[in-house]
């Protein structure tokens, strides 16, 4: 599914041509399938958080919602800030959410099939205008839904600390500094943060006590 990007970035630089041998093909699958606020409310929910935590708090929410896979942004209406809570979101993420959900029904953030006509710089102009929407936001619905290619989320800490690892670095590279590195990656750079987070994932696992040990 990715070949020729890992063809490209295995060519332009060394260090992600091991990485990409020892994590093996990029499993980054995008779902199409969701809505923008889908996609929106999850990233949400991910922020500040690890990703177990997120989604004990989205399995929450959606119990909230029963027969349905996702509510839809006019569903919220059904539900209070109390049971919100109760899900485990913080009162800035309610209103975050609840900002999103008017501004879909409104029209202001287009649907899926509005938005995928839309580049990768008006999408992320449109949606930042939403309370608690931020650029990383964004750039997780063009990578995870939409399947755009050639998103670095510069300020991802994963990112950030992958290529700290990757590159055997003794800090982080600030967000600027990565977003100037990462120009030898492009038109690719979607599946270079893939193997960037993936990088911290083999840190973790080499960590890690093996039996015996």
């Amino acid at each position: 599914m990715h070949s020729d990007a890992e063809a490209h970035l295995g060519h332009v630089d060394g260090v992600m041509a091991g990485l990409i041998r020892s994590v093996g093909p990029c499993g980054l699958k995008p779902q199409p399938w969701r809505s923008p606020f889908q996609s929106l409310v999850q990233a949400v929910a991910h922020q500040q958080l690890n990703g177990k935590a997120a989604e004990t708090i989205l399995g929450r929410f959606r119990g909230l919602f029963p027969g349905r896979r996702f509510p839809g942004a006019r569903a919220l209406d059904g539900v209070s800030d109390e049971q919100l809570r109760g899900a485990g979101f913080s009162r800035a993420k309610i209103a975050a959410i609840r900002d999103i959900a008017a501004r879909v029904v409104s029209g202001e953030i287009p649907g899926a099939r509005r938005i995928e006509r839309m580049t990768d710089d008006e999408i992320i102009e449109r949606l930042t205008a939403a309370r608690g929407v931020g650029r990383w936001t964004v750039e997780m619905l063009l990578m995870f839904q939409l399947g755009r290619p050639d998103v670095m989320p510069v300020d991802d800490f994963g990112v950030r600390n992958g290529y700290r690892l990757a590159y055997r670095l003794e800090a982080m590279p600030k967000p600027k500094v990565l977003l100037e590195l990462s120009e030898v990656w492009r038109p690719h750079r979607t599946v270079a943060a893939w193997y960037l987070w993936r990088a911290v994932d083999l840190a973790k696992a080499s960590a890690e006590p093996r039996n015996g040990d």
